[in-house]
């Protein structure tokens, strides 16, 4: 750096300083703020559900926790808010208005981004159990069918059968720094339903 004093070189070393904890803190700040929004919607939830009323997670919250995720196999507890619009999804996994847990046929579909609250879906496989518990303290048991890719602007969903389905929905692919638009990734779950005369569940 010849011709640039050494007062010069240090401010340099100081802005470049400055610009690499501001880029590291904001790499670190959506997950974090998603990890302590978790805490204080599970004290939301137990609240709701001890008096079985909707209640705000924050005075200023413009939704509220509607279900809790838990899939045993890959560690998650995750309370589920009231809608797929950006201000839930920045803070928990939301469900789609039109989806009730309490109807006992049908698809409830549930969101979140890939780069938070459903980053593990990429590891999930048939076979893995996921549960959602309800507003009435019901726990609904589901157990993965299938994992695709799909192309939002061709996709046409349909279940079969009389009975309730469960539909994880995040953004495509996973490790890059932006998704493809029209690309979701799709956890297809169905329920499980208790067999008379058998120590585990069964499809019905």
């Amino acid at each position: 750096m010849r011709g640039l004093s050494d007062k010069t070189i240090r401010r340099m070393i100081w802005v470049l300083l400055a610009l690499a904890i501001y880029f590291l803190g904001s790499a670190f700040y959506i997950p974090a703020k998603a990890m302590l929004a978790q805490h204080m919607l599970q004290s939301a939830w137990q609240s709701s559900l001890a008096a079985q009323s909707v209640n705000k997670p924050w005075p200023w919250a413009d939704t509220h926790p509607v279900a809790r995720l838990r899939v045993p196999q890959h560690d998650v507890d995750q309370v589920v808010l009231s809608g797929e619009q950006g201000n839930s999804l920045a803070f928990a996994p939301g469900m789609h208005t039109a989806s009730d847990p309490a109807d006992q046929q049908g698809l409830v579909v549930i969101s979140a981004h890939r780069d938070t609250h459903f980053r593990f879906l990429q590891y999930v496989v048939p076979g893995d159990v996921i549960e959602l518990e309800t507003m009435n303290s019901q726990t609904i048991r589901y157990r993965v069918r299938e994992t695709q890719v799909v192309n939002i602007q061709y996709a046409n969903l349909h279940v079969a059968g009389n009975h309730r389905w469960l539909g994880l929905v995040t953004c495509y692919p996973f490790n890059t720094v932006t998704a493809e638009p029209s690309l979701r990734y799709l956890v297809l779950a169905e329920e499980v339903r208790e067999c008379p005369n058998l120590q585990q569940g069964c499809f019905v």
